[in-house]
């Protein structure tokens, strides 16, 4: 395989999403600060005080997984394996897709990108949910592994993972972004991506 690595490539949008993302992690911790110390001093109660409380620790789960997704990532940075698993699982906590990153090994962050990238991707095909895997196998290649009630696949939209944006002979929506935003990654690192869509399951690899 060859495992180069974006040699200090760094698009606009992943700048534009690294800095969104790193401007909201201190006031979002600042209301969960804050939370935390209404509740400690007993000043209110309820389930008002939970719901703000879970609010705040999901939109703190989505804005750091959405960093190392959507954000730039360094040759050289290294994410452990133990991060990784937090974040990955964090963003699904509670939700009808349950996500096991089963990777055990410290990886370079774009690699540690592809994955959520993937997921993100596989995301929407399962609009019932489902169980993810995803496993870091010989040769260093990533394989993301779905079973769910329901898959649903857009052959256009999943061209845009071989052929760029413009495969989908349409505008693609926002939801849709990481479709592009994979296609360009995996040509960074020098990759290709390939998957299998059944009816009951869904299986990406990066080759």
């Amino acid at each position: 395989m060859n495992d180069q690595t974006p040699q200090g490539h760094q698009s606009l949008a992943e700048l534009i999403a690294s800095r969104l993302c790193h401007d909201l992690v201190n006031p979002l911790g600042a209301i969960g600060n804050g939370v935390e110390l209404i509740e400690m001093t007993g000043a209110a109660r309820g389930p008002e005080m939970a719901l703000i409380r879970d609010a705040v620790r999901d939109a703190q789960a989505r804005v750091r997984f959405m960093r190392i997704a959507f954000g730039a990532a360094a040759p050289t940075q290294i994410m452990s394996a133990r991060e990784a698993k937090a974040t990955a699982q964090g963003n699904w906590q509670g939700a009808r897709l349950h996500v096991s990153w089963a990777a055990t090994e410290d990886l370079p962050r774009h690699r540690v990108k592809l994955g959520y990238l993937m997921l993100l991707c596989a995301e929407t095909a399962l609009p019932m949910g489902g169980d993810v895997t995803i496993t870091h196998e010989a040769g260093g290649h990533l394989r993301l592994t779905a079973k769910a009630a329901r898959v649903t696949h857009d052959p256009a939209l999943w061209s845009v993972l071989h052929f760029g944006m413009n495969a989908a002979a349409r505008a693609l929506k926002a939801s849709e972004a990481q479709f592009p935003a994979l296609h360009t990654t995996l040509g960074l690192c020098d990759l290709t991506l390939n998957y299998v869509a059944a009816e009951d399951g869904l299986v990406i690899t990066t080759a």
